[in-house]
């Protein structure tokens, strides 16, 4: 095989919590008395890393409240109420399953912090189909390269493939020198996608006929 290792994003991979995103941040807009976002294509055109650009183009003042003590945990405690109406992707548990009985191994590496990760994780029963699961020491969504880094600091002779959604997956898998697929059903759109050069999917099962 070409790779040994497939490394996961959660967010808008594997699960569909698009509208669990803007539904937690149009609640916080309402709020400030803020334009709130009107459809999954308006917020697809506006999401990016690190998520305090996301939260600057959406128009929080940053000088009345800060990111990283105010808004922060006020979107992740709106988020979890609404998450729980959240699915995964269509073909998500397939696609894992296969790509596991055809000997790849998985793993997850998510911009979200590590209890709350694995706590979505147990809600969907996916606890168990991954070798490792790699996520933040933090709530602030700033990246995860520098968790990518320390991946693959623990599996240098890994040959892996990372498959995300955005375009800091790609980024993310450019820094640790991995190949990267993105799924066109995610937080960001094709054509923000499509300037990252790499493969697109518009459904995760395509994964398998790639990889068999």
């Amino acid at each position: 095989m070409k790779y040994t290792d497939i490394v996961w994003d959660f967010n808008g991979t594997l699960l569909d919590d698009i509208r669990a995103g803007i539904d937690a941040v149009n609640d916080m807009l309402r709020r400030r008395g803020l334009a709130t976002i009107d459809s999954v294509e308006q917020y697809r055109e506006l999401f990016c890393f690190p998520i305090i650009e996301y939260y600057a183009k959406l128009g929080f003042d940053f000088e009345k409240e800060d990111y990283y003590t105010v808004l922060a945990p006020e979107w992740v405690a709106l988020y979890l109420e609404n998450y729980k109406r959240s699915t995964l992707n269509d073909g998500a548990e397939h696609t894992l399953q296969a790509l596991a009985g055809l000997g790849y191994t998985q793993t997850l590496l998510s911009a979200t912090e590590i209890e709350m990760l694995k706590g979505q994780l147990r809600d969907l029963g996916l606890a168990q189909s991954f070798a490792e699961v790699w996520g933040l020491d933090n709530i602030h969504a700033g990246g995860k390269i520098g968790t990518a880094r320390a991946w693959r600091e623990a599996h240098p002779d890994a040959k892996a493939l990372f498959v995300g959604d955005s375009v800091h997956d790609w980024e993310v898998a450019s820094a640790v020198g991995a190949d990267c697929v993105l799924f066109c059903g995610g937080h960001q759109n094709r054509e923000t996608l499509s300037a990252c050069g790499c493969p697109m999917i518009d459904h995760l099962e395509q994964l398998i006929e790639m990889l068999a």
